[in-house]
């Protein structure tokens, strides 16, 4: 098959509905060549039926970014659905979360901006260091963030992780790139999907989106910020790495 990710192997986190950004992620890069493999975590048999809207039905991995025998038995996991010669090419890190009370920045507990931390951001890292001994060959993990150069209304703890998922971004670009592995975020606009709901005020925030954009935005359509994290999949980025591209309409470059 032909295709600017043909031949490619690529494992997908965050795959919960049709409308999110990774199930478009993982569509366009079967539609672009990849074979693909999600994860899953808590309700897999949400999972499961999603996968099989796919252009091809995807193989699903449960898989608990928190959990550290799940990340020590990942790359096994992989291995028993790819057989002789598994490898992975890239990784799509899809994967946040915040409780309720790390949305309210001045009475937040640790507790809750621990939790969205080490799942928003750390994540990122040990999902990667999971995944290495598949990636002799170097390859490109790329996640999914919020901007986090400015506050945005009602955000809150979870922009502080956004900005150590930024971070932890660079820091992983600088230390796998000497073995080739290429590490960069896609900075995508507001999506209405099941992870929003989660946020108290999500229209409040979305809103900046209907007034800002200078191309516009679609609320409703994650489809460009998927096909932005295939475009970084891809090999047409060969030496671009710690890099944060905005697929969001262009607000995040609009002056007040």
């Amino acid at each position: 098959m032909s295709g600017i990710l043909a031949g490619k192997r690529i494992l997908v986190t965050g795959v919960l509905t049709e409308s999110s950004i990774a199930f478009q992620a993982a569509k366009v890069a079967q539609n672009e060549g990849a074979e693909v493999i999600l994860t899953g975590f808590g309700r897999l048999s949400l999972v499961e039926r999603i996968a099989k809207r796919l252009p091809k039905p995807a193989p699903v991995i449960e898989l608990d970014v928190t959990n550290q025998e799940h990340l020590d038995g990942l790359a096994d996991k992989i291995r028993e659905h790819q057989g002789e010669g598994a490898r992975l090419d890239g990784i799509v890190h899809s994967i946040a979360f915040g409780p309720q009370g790390a949305f309210n920045f001045l009475e937040a507990e640790w507790s809750d901006v621990g939790t969205a931390v080490q799942v928003s951001a750390y994540s990122y890292k040990s999902l990667t260091m999971a995944c290495l001994p598949l990636m002799e060959h170097g390859g490109a993990v790329v996640g999914l963030t919020f901007d986090a150069q400015i506050a945005w209304p009602k955000y809150d703890w979870m922009g502080v992780a956004k900005a150590a998922l930024e971070s932890t971004n660079r820091y992983l670009a600088r230390d796998l790139g000497p073995k080739g592995v290429r590490c960069n975020l896609v900075s995508a606009g507001p999506i209405k999907s099941m992870a929003a709901k989660s946020i108290p005020g999500f229209e409040e925030l979305a809103d900046v989106w209907n007034h800002r954009a200078p191309i516009g935005w679609d609320l409703a359509d994650p489809e460009p910020a998927g096909r932005g994290v295939v475009g970084m999949l891809s090999d047409f980025f060969p030496r671009t790495t710690g890099e944060i591209v905005h697929v969001d309409g262009g607000v995040h470059m609009m002056g007040a």
